[in-house]
């Protein structure tokens, strides 16, 4: 890694945490390489992100808030802590309602998670902000996230013809090789990291 992106690790010992210590001392944005570089390690080293994240918030610095809560929420996930996932997304979709112009995928990735996992208890909040936020999503993976969970809920709660419709523009989506924007095609394509719930809607999508 070069030494400019000395935030962005994605890796974390004893060294790098040194060096990152010695470059945030002379940083004048404190906050914000916290907060990066704690998005960076949120899946791979998710107990230091959370460290960090802890440090970012106790500066007081309010611009990336919601996407602070997003992080936190992400190394909770990597950590099994659900509970606490849902309670920081929670957090970020507050701090956007106070600041709309600062927007964060808290809105997709909340009801996403509530559907894939599933709990239940929570299938009315999700699908209240996939109604909310019904014309937010840009790129193909983004709708077939929000299709996606619209499906699997509806299915869950016993409503399967109401659920097919929403699993096959999940499906068309994930089909899609191109996106919208013309200089960034190939840009939030769905991809193959979707196999299990492709198939899983797939079968929602021919029940009805």
């Amino acid at each position: 890694m070069s030494s400019d992106e000395w935030y962005r690790n994605t890796e974390w010992n004893e060294q790098i945490a040194e060096q990152f210590e010695v470059k945030l001392k002379r940083a004048r944005q404190k906050a914000q390489y916290l907060r990066i570089q704690a998005s960076s390690l949120a899946r791979s080293e998710p107990r230091v992100s959370l460290e960090l994240l802890d440090r970012y918030f106790d500066l007081g610095d309010e611009f990336d808030h919601a996407q602070g809560y997003v992080d936190r929420a992400t190394a909770y996930r990597s950590l099994g802590k659900l509970k606490e996932a849902v309670k920081a997304y929670e957090h970020a979709l507050r701090r956007e309602a106070e600041f709309p112009n600062l927007q964060t995928q808290a809105y997709l990735e909340l009801p996403f998670l509530i559907a894939t996992t599933p709990i239940p208890e929570r299938f009315d909040q999700a699908l209240t902000l996939l109604d909310q936020f019904r014309d937010r999503p840009r790129f193909p993976v983004e709708s077939f996230r929000w299709n996606a969970a619209y499906a699997l809920i509806l299915e869950a709660q016993s409503q399967a013809r109401d659920a097919a419709p929403y699993a096959q523009a999940a499906l068309e989506a994930a089909a899609k090789e191109t996106s919208e924007f013309r200089y960034h095609q190939s840009l939030g394509l769905v991809g193959r990291c979707y196999r299990e719930l492709v198939q899983e809607l797939e079968r929602i999508a021919h029940a009805a």
